[in-house]
């Protein structure tokens, strides 16, 4: 059994960052009248609210943990929502939401204070017909238990929760889940467990294999932010699971891991699945939990932007209500008839376009294209060089990198999944970390990059110009440790390749190998006479996923060599959707 395998580390109480004015242990109901405002900087309650504080569920193991739930005053029974996750169900006022809002460029004031971070918000949800959910998870301030970090647990004892809610009496018997991030992950699992009474969720960007995107990214034990959501959240009486211990003890895949993957094929519940191209730590996994999830009833939506400013901007949220009230209430109005798929295409100089429709992602007509590296003139061309040819860097050396380049003649679209397939060779080593990175450069070479927030002051500038990657759009990035390479047969397809992270295979002296890298998945154009430069390195090009956290130094010595052209040719796959042919020169 995984839970057999699992390490825990003692929790502590909420430190007072991360208190809110509704943190304290305060069972029983009270009606929030409207007008009230929790905090001078929040939005007020549009209508009365009742809020039943502290309530107590029983799990099915006997552990007792605490929900609040804020609903419309009145008889009538409504839907509610579920906001699951570590983070303190009354932290919707502390310093460090206030921090992330200002962090990215929100007014305090699209919000009521009253949701869970990264959670919908009852000032909102209320006011049309819905109550919302906010649990203290396993183990979470004053629920009882130890908590555990994105596992089939969580969808257990969510699934007990919506069960619970079911049968209330304001509750019509229909729940649903919406989030982001954390609270995305949590959907995942729950829907998985298939509770009876759920009834469609949302998850908003959020990972789907704990191993390969949040402690092990393409075999490479980068555990920065690993490090800050297990430090900087799971609060408790109890104790916490150690998942930075366990990547020690656990670097290749085994059952703990894969009790942190949710089971794709038992999730059948409708699905509006939201994404987008630029955050480094959820991008893989959203479209992977898209791509996989079983359900028959899926959207996806990718947008331009980060999560957090995307969530709680005005249209969207009325769109996402659009979909709850077809599922949870019952309304007959149009969501079935929503394009499948609304993709976004990225130019990285202000002219964007979103919400374009499809019936798939990629969409039908895109073709994975090869463009083929040549060593000798450092270009990329859709015609495999017929010399073999060599280029390598030395590992610590300026640089410690090689790129190729392709100029476009024509608008050239890139909407879909691109990998790189390279024959790679080590020289003084065993084994090699290897970091990609598809740029987009202007007419004249300069790389273009775009601000995922609104904050886009000095401060903003300075945290970005290395690292904080989900705040600013450098390109579609991939990450491979060579010993890692051994491709997963039952996952792997032509556009996306997966690694099982099960063996170690060390190169031998003079030993050439082939290895696929997934990228992230990209929506960009290309003008005529804008470039595609195509990075390999040694290094970690973007940085870290978060401000202030540890930046991960790739495991490598000696020289890198990479093997162009002849029989066994190197290339970067490409999505290319036919706007007009691929105009590559």
């Amino acid at each position: 059994m995984s839970d057999d395998l699992k390490i825990y580390t003692p929790s502590h109480p909420l430190p007072a960052a991360r208190t809110g004015q509704l943190t304290g242990f305060d069972p029983g109901t009270r009606t929030l009248e409207a007008g009230f405002r929790i905090a001078p900087q929040f939005r007020p309650l549009p209508v009365d609210v009742v809020l039943e504080k502290d309530v107590a569920v029983r799990l099915r193991d006997g552990v007792t943990i605490h929900v609040d739930v804020f609903r419309p005053a009145g008889t009538e029974p409504v839907p509610v929502i579920v906001a699951w996750s570590p983070y303190g169900k009354g932290q919707g006022t502390s310093l460090s939401v206030l921090g992330v809002f200002g962090l990215v460029g929100l007014d305090n004031a699209v919000v009521s204070g009253l949701e869970k971070f990264e959670g919908p918000d009852p000032a909102y949800w209320c006011a049309r017909g819905y109550a919302i959910c906010n649990p203290d998870v396993r183990g979470v301030v004053d629920s009882e238990g130890d908590s555990v970090l994105w596992d089939r647990q969580e969808g257990r004892d969510c699934y007990d929760v919506v069960e619970w809610l079911a049968e209330q009496d304001w509750c019509t018997g229909k729940v649903g889940m919406s989030g982001t991030s954390y609270l995305a992950v949590s959907q995942w699992f729950t829907a998985a467990e298939q509770p009876p009474h759920l009834a469609a969720i949302n998850p908003w960007e959020g990972v789907s294999d704990v191993y390969r995107d949040l402690v092990m990214r393409g075999g490479m034990p980068d555990t920065g932010f690993a490090r800050q959501l297990q430090e900087g959240s799971f609060f408790g009486r109890n104790r916490k699971e150690d998942v930075l211990a366990e990547a020690e003890r656990y670097p290749l895949t085994n059952e703990l891991w894969a009790d942190k993957i949710p089971d794709f094929d038992r999730i059948t519940v409708p699905a509006y699945v939201v994404a987008s191209y630029s955050n480094t730590l959820h991008t893989a996994g959203t479209f992977r939990a898209w791509r996989r999830m079983a359900s028959d009833e899926k959207w996806l939506r990718v947008h331009n932007g980060q999560e957090w400013p995307d969530y709680y901007d005005e249209a969207n949220v009325a769109d996402l209500r659009r979909f709850f009230d077809h599922y949870l209430r019952g309304e007959d109005n149009g969501w079935p008839e929503t394009p499948r798929v609304r993709y976004s295409v990225l130019d990285l100089a202000g002219g964007d376009e979103v919400g374009i429709a499809a019936d798939a992602f990629p969409p039908d007509d895109v073709t994975s294209t090869r463009f083929y590296l040549d060593g000798r003139t450092r270009t990329l061309s859709t015609t495999a060089p017929a010399e073999p040819a060599t280029v390598a860097y030395d590992v610590g050396a300026n640089p410690d990198a090689v790129s190729f380049l392709v100029r476009f003649d024509r608008e050239t679209t890139l909407v879909g999944y691109p990998k790189a397939h390279l024959r790679v060779e080590a020289r003084g080593a065993d084994d090699m970390d290897l970091f990609v990175l598809v740029q987009k450069l202007d007419a004249y070479g300069t790389p273009l990059q775009a601000f995922t927030v609104p904050n886009q002051g000095a401060a903003a500038h300075d945290l970005t110009d290395h690292g904080a990657t989900i705040l600013r759009y450098k390109g579609s990035d991939g990450r491979l440790r060579v010993s890692a390479r051994h491709l997963d047969e039952s996952l792997s397809t032509d556009d996306v390749p997966a690694h099982t992270f099960d063996r170690v295979e060390k190169l031998a002296p003079g030993e050439v190998v082939d290895v696929e890298i997934e990228l992230l998945p990209v929506g960009l154009v290309f003008r005529p006479g804008e470039q595609l430069r195509f990075v390999v390195s040694s290094r970690n090009l973007l940085g870290t996923l978060m401000p202030g956290i540890r930046e991960y130094a790739g495991a490598n010595s000696g020289q890198h060599v990479v093997h162009t052209g002849g029989e066994h040719a190197s290339y970067l796959q490409l999505p290319v959707r036919p706007d007009a042919p691929a105009g590559a020169r």
